[in-house]
């Protein structure tokens, strides 16, 4: 059978926590990760409605999307809703763990969906971030040293782009030097200006390996002191980042968006800002409260921004801007991605049973007679 940290350890690497935002919460928040598993429920929130299903289930770990303990927790008592809640879970030894924003922003997570949903062409993160730390080292070595050397960077851990490793750049060159009488040159001679022939050897190393590539680097080298730079490279990868942008397909109408919108999120109403007329070519959209992402939609030339909920003055701020808005609920924007986070651990175990939560429901009700 599987355990909570196996699951756990393989969700976070379809969702790194580098992802998740500074402010956040996310992993194994709750409960044992050696415990066996054969029932799992995602929601997007642990409510006592949720919770009271994982119990009646026989479930052994729940993956909310919204962290427990979001906030430091000072008392878990029964005095509180969310105390009784979590002792509950705890004395039916039931963990919980949260994606929460590494879901939102990882690729085919939930801001991936609500774009392939909408069927978003030339998709792009809406707020792009730096990718992990990488550093280029160029070493110059003679004809002799040049695989040696190679070898044993990559062997350290540099070479690596992408999907490929053994990654590297060779430009034959000359050196000179001029040894002093305390040298022992591996070639020519000391006290004289000597040329010799080279390579200039590049290799790509993340952060986490840099100093066993040097050290590795500096051991396979024939010389005394070999020449060397290391380069600082700027962390940008255009691939990662917070919410989404892209073309719609035939530029609908917004009252026709907002339609059809309601219809894929099964959501009870579907608010808007703006012309109902307007056409709708370029939208952005973060899923959730997504009001911290209203200046980099207008930035990115959207014609419309597509979210959960705002702030009134929010929304004010969008329509003074010619920003269109569209807002099915928070609950719309993001159930979606538990229901299709459920299907794809079933695909991945199928000897477990796995399902998103029947009880949970939107806390909204929209009157509309």
């Amino acid at each position: 059978m599987v355990t909570v940290a196996e699951i756990v350890q393989d969700l976070e690497q379809a969702c790194p926590r580098g992802l998740a935002a500074s402010w956040d919460n996310v992993g194994l928040l709750l409960g044992d990760g050696t415990a066996l598993v054969q029932r799992v429920m995602t929601c997007l929130t642990v409510t006592p409605e949720s919770a009271s299903e994982a119990v009646d289930a026989g479930v052994q770990l729940i993956l909310s999307h919204h962290p427990v303990m979001f906030r430091p927790v000072q008392r878990l008592t029964t005095a509180t809703p969310e105390g009784r809640t979590l002792l509950t879970l705890m004395r039916h030894g039931i963990a919980v763990a949260s994606l929460h924003t590494a879901f939102d922003n990882c690729r085919d997570g939930i801001n991936d969906i609500l774009a392939r949903r909408l069927e978003l062409t030339e998709v792009a993160p809406l707020r792009p971030v730096g990718g992990p730390q990488q550093y280029k080292i160029v070493v110059f070595v003679p004809d002799s040293d040049l695989n040696r050397v190679a070898d044993a960077l990559f062997t350290a851990g540099a070479g690596h782009i992408g999907q490929y490793s053994e990654c590297s750049f060779r430009l034959a060159g000359t050196g000179t030097f001029f040894g002093s009488d305390a040298t022992n040159p591996t070639v020519g001679q000391k006290g004289r200006r000597e040329e010799v022939a080279e390579w200039r050897l590049e290799a790509i190393c993340p952060e986490a390996s840099l100093e066993a590539a040097v050290a590795a680097m500096r051991r396979a080298h024939s010389y005394e002191e070999p020449a060397y730079d290391v380069y600082p490279l700027r962390a940008v990868d255009p691939r990662r980042g917070e919410g989404r942008v892209g073309r719609l397909p035939a530029a609908p109408r917004l009252d026709e968006l907002a339609l059809r919108l309601r219809q894929l999120l099964r959501a009870d109403a579907v608010a808007t800002v703006g012309d109902p007329g307007r056409r709708v070519e370029r939208l952005a959209l973060a899923c959730g409260a997504g009001g911290a992402f209203l200046t980099d939609a207008q930035h990115a030339g959207a014609d419309a921004f597509l979210t959960g909920e705002l702030r009134f003055h929010d929304c004010l701020a969008a329509e003074a801007a010619g920003l269109a808005l569209l807002l099915p609920g928070h609950y719309a924007t993001e159930r979606c991605g538990v229901e299709e986070l459920a299907e794809r651990l079933q695909r991945r175990w199928p000897d477990l049973e796995i399902w998103a939560s029947r009880r949970e429901r939107d806390p909204l009700r929209w009157q509309t007679a």
